[in-house]
């Protein structure tokens, strides 16, 4: 607990952050605060058009210290109506650690005094959510590049929703089998699977609640 960066210092930085990119040219944010068990965190929200997304990114690497993208969520929004048809949202961490000393062939932790952390050393966790129009082909600009957290996440969310990533190398199949049928993504909501209102077959995937043929029955 003795190692933990104050809430204050947190939301400060993160308000720091946020109006840095809101200065962007259609670029805006704010910080959101958030609770996971008992330890509340603000998160800077970040809402960028698909046409700015690499400056945004080369800011939030090269000025900002954001070091780690660790997820990225792809969504199909048929109902979101024609500016809003599909959502990219990359989660990333500011997490201020880099050339760590190693002795002894052993990579050794750094004990820093979090009262004298301040600005881009301060962690953050960060979310940037790119909002797509109606099409048939859904993309946006790789940043594989510049985050190799990014390369794996890209695979996956083209893999499951279709959204494709313009300049990522190497894009193929991480989940879906390789023989999978060009154009299928599952999670596309026209495909009528998992979660997407249709009830007959993941209901009870695994069987547990199902009941015998001859349930009910006098026997």
């Amino acid at each position: 607990m003795g190692h933990i960066v104050s809430t204050e210092t947190q939301r400060s930085a993160a308000q720091d952050l946020a109006a840095a990119v809101s200065e962007m040219d259609g670029i805006t944010a704010e910080v959101l605060e958030r609770s996971s068990g008992t330890s509340p965190r603000n998160v800077v929200v970040v809402n960028c058009p698909p046409e700015r997304w690499r400056v945004l990114a080369e800011n939030l690497r090269n000025t900002q210290g954001v070091d780690y993208c660790s997820m990225i969520t792809g969504i199909h929004w048929p109902e979101g109506g024609p500016e809003k048809n599909w959502e990219v949202i990359y989660h990333f961490l500011r997490m201020a650690v880099s050339d760590p000393p190693v002795i002894g062939g052993m990579v050794e932790p750094i004990i820093t005094d979090p009262t004298k952390v301040g600005g881009i050393r301060v962690p953050l966790e960060i979310e940037v959510r790119i909002n797509l129009p109606e099409t048939r082909e859904p993309s946006v600009a790789s940043v594989q590049d510049i985050w190799v957290g990014a390369d794996w996440n890209e695979k996956e969310t083209w893999d499951l929703v279709g959204i494709d990533f313009e300049g990522h190398v190497g894009m193929r199949r991480v989940l879906q089998p390789h023989e999978t049928p060009t154009g299928f993504h599952p999670l596309q909501k026209q495909h009528k699977l998992r979660y997407h209102d249709f009830e007959e077959m993941y209901d009870d995937a695994q069987g547990f609640l199902r009941k015998p043929s001859d349930a009910g029955k006098i026997k």
